[in-house]
């Protein structure tokens, strides 16, 4: 029996913080919206959850904010919704000579801590700062672009592919060439132009391979770095922050802001089909069976469950469901969320610091450490020594834990990427052990301080939160998958085979973090082509009212 629901303007499949920002442009435009969210809670990577109880708040996945932008940020209204972000601490690299290297935003400090390990890393470091600006001012502004149909010769098309002129002007022949090196080579290759010790070189190569099935010295992880790069927090570029709430309060900030337009969103509402008729989609239907009509169907699942699962792949192009079925979106990720009865004491600082217990903490002795983790998970073992990317936001947010107590967010790599579909949960609690115990090693007690822990593995993030082979960035930011073809050629311009139906997740051009720039983006997209069509249908209205007129 076919139950129908009244029908939309618009349905955004998925309550993530892309299609929180779809539905909220959509409505805002006065479109009748509704959003359906396969789990109970919106937010999807980025949510906070309470899997050690009420007391505590845990974000489970993506754990700190950079790339939303300011202008999506007043757009929306988020800080009338509660949204709020505390600016994060510097690196914090402890080392297991008792030692540790630290980057405070000083600069004089700063040398002065490079210096400790390296006097000529302190003299460049500098200028590796004047690079990244520099590289980041090419590639920033093309990240909230909307790609356009490279190789096309339909006029649009080329008119849109004349507006990368705007870019390539700003080019001498020196950042050409730096740009070229920066998106193929690896983030080894540039620190090899400008450090030298260990300790600095070990920090600053783990932003080129976080949630990336890539070692150091692998191509194209330069990218990746300066993609952690590009954004800030409070007008300091490259900067994260802890929003308050966890990152479930950017979600909730979003949602609240959809609602406030008009949007309703619905949470256990699974989509299980998008349906279409006549190369045009009209609609979805709900694993309940439900049926909801809507003339523009957005979908910000994964490329391979929105192509693959939720359309019939015979429906669309055999080239571009080749490309879906190719995309690369492996990963060797493990999110390990704590809680603990105090904060770790290091060895090279005991005492309570805000901007070291406040900070990004770094577990990584050296570039050959990461490139050795990675190595053995891709000839098929869980790292026995793997780095981690972590903080402690309720330093700054009292609303995440107890008076005195502490959670504690370990980003981790790396295990098998085989895990997504074949894990190993004695292998994967052994690597947890692994990581914890470095911990212990540079702060002395630190496993007694541990309360309660979660170990979320690949398999975990594919089932449960739809991170196809548990790929944070829903596909690898490799240089074959990023701009005009993300996710496969002809459609990185948030639009996709089926007239009306568009997609705005991770997996297109402006994801991989919690950018919102997909969201927006499609949005502009709809409602470009929602006036071309008005536009159309005048244009035989007036020529027929022209031949009516007496001569």
């Amino acid at each position: 029996m076919r139950l129908m629901a009244k029908a939309r303007d618009a349905v955004v499949v998925g309550g993530g913080h892309n299609g929180l920002v779809a539905a909220a442009y959509l409505a805002r435009s006065g479109l009748d919206t509704l959003v359906c969210e396969r789990r109970g809670v919106v937010g999807g990577a980025a949510v906070s959850e309470h899997p050690f109880g009420p007391g505590c708040t845990v974000t489970s996945l993506s754990y700190v904010v950079s790339l939303l932008s300011p202008g999506l940020v007043r757009d929306l209204g988020l800080r009338s919704h509660g949204y709020h972000v505390y600016p994060q601490g510097p690196y914090f690299a402890p080392r297991a000579d008792g030692r540790a290297l630290r980057l405070p935003h000083d600069a004089a400090e700063r040398r002065a801590e490079i210096a400790a390990f390296s006097a000529a890393d302190a003299a460049a470091y500098d200028s590796y700062e004047a690079y990244l600006a520099g590289m980041a001012a090419i590639f920033g502004p093309l990240l909230g672009e909307i790609p356009p149909r490279l190789g096309s010769r339909r006029p649009q098309d080329l008119w849109r592919q004349g507006l990368l002129l705007r870019y390539l002007r700003k080019l001498d022949t020196r950042a050409a060439v730096d740009a070229t090196r920066l998106a193929t080579g690896s983030i080894a290759d540039l620190l090899d132009r400008y450090f030298t010790s260990d300790a600095v070189r070990g920090l600053l190569s783990v932003s080129g391979v976080i949630g990336t099935w890539a070692g150091p010295r692998s191509s194209g992880t330069g990218y990746v770095m300066l993609h952690h790069h590009i954004g800030g927090v409070d007008g300091q570029a490259g900067a994260w922050g802890f929003p308050r709430g966890g990152m479930g309060g950017v979600t909730t900030a979003l949602a609240a802001a959809a609602r406030s337009f008009g949007a309703e969103i619905r949470t256990d509402a699974e989509v299980a089909r998008i349906r279409t008729s006549g190369g045009r989609a009209t609609g979805v239907t709900l694993a309940s069976g439900e049926e909801v009509d809507a003339g523009t169907v957005v979908t910000t699942a994964h490329p391979q469950i929105s192509f693959l699962r939720l359309l019939d792949p015979a429906l669309l192009p055999p080239d571009f469901v080749a490309e879906i079925k190719a995309w690369q979106t492996r990963s060797g990720t493990v999110k390990i969320n704590l809680a603990l009865d105090r904060l770790p004491a290091f060895r090279s600082q005991p005492a309570f610091d805000p901007q070291v217990h406040g900070g990004t903490i770094v577990l990584a002795e050296s570039l050959d450490d990461l490139e050795t983790a990675f190595q053995e998970a891709a000839c098929g073992r869980p790292s026995a020594r793997p780095f981690a990317d972590i903080c402690i936001p309720s330093v700054f947010d009292d609303s995440l834990a107890p008076h005195g107590h502490h959670v504690m967010s370990m980003f981790t790599q790396w295990v098998p990427y085989g895990y997504a579909d074949s894990p190993d949960e004695t292998a994967l609690a052994g690597y947890a052990d692994r990581v914890i115990a470095r911990m212990e090693a540079v702060a002395p007690g630190f496993t007694d301080s541990v309360l309660h822990r979660q170990v979320i593995g690949p398999h975990q993030m594919q089932q449960e939160y739809g991170l196809i082979g548990g790929n944070i960035f829903h596909g690898e930011l490799s240089l074959g998958q990023m701009f005009h073809a993300r996710p496969a050629a002809g459609y990185a311009d948030f639009r996709t085979p089926v007239r009306g139906l568009y997609q705005a997740g991770s997996g297109t051009h402006g994801g991989g973090g919690v950018t919102g720039i997909p969201g927006r983006n499609a949005v502009h997209q709809i409602l470009a082509d929602r006036r071309t069509a008005r536009w159309r249908q005048r244009i035989p209205a007036r020529r027929g009212l022209g031949a009516t007129k007496p001569g």
